[in-house]
């Protein structure tokens, strides 16, 4: 073996075994109490509920994105104000949303939509529902719809 390569496995060696082994972590509580348990700022709001579909639950590993549009007079989204991607878990799926309640233009209407994604393909959606600015809001059991 060259003198060369048997440094090198001695230097690896030794940096491999001075870095230090991490701290044990507590268990980690799930998302949602973690997140109820952070503050909310000063500036921000919150829109929270639960996630379910026709079934009743969403399916482990799909792909859930909720975005808080502002949309024109055509029905049409002009921005996104705020988005979230979850990762379904096998059940209802429960979600917490912060924005910025100055991002609102005044007279804007502000809806949320939602879908999932499952194997890469559009599987539910949530209608449309117009959010009223300014509070905090709790909505409760959301039921997505098949996708047409």
């Amino acid at each position: 073996m060259p003198l060369r390569l048997l440094c090198l496995l001695a230097l690896a060696l030794l940096a491999a075994c001075s870095s230090k082994q991490p701290a044990p972590q507590p268990p980690a509580a799930s998302a949602p109490a973690k997140a109820a348990a952070t503050p909310l700022p000063a500036n921000q709001r919150e829109l929270s509920g639960v996630l379910t579909s026709s079934r009743g639950a969403l399916p482990d590993g799909a792909e859930v994105e909720l975005a808080l549009l502002l949309m024109d007079e055509r029905d049409r989204p002009q921005r996104a104000l705020a988005s979230l991607v979850l990762v379904g878990n096998g059940g209802a799926l429960p979600f917490s949303l912060r924005y910025d309640p100055s991002d609102f233009p005044s007279g804007g209407r502000i809806e949320l939509h939602a879908r999932v994604a499952q194997n890469g393909q559009l599987a539910w959606r949530l209608r449309p529902l117009t959010i009223a600015p300014g509070q905090s809001q709790v909505l409760g059991e959301l039921r997505l719809e098949p996708a047409p």
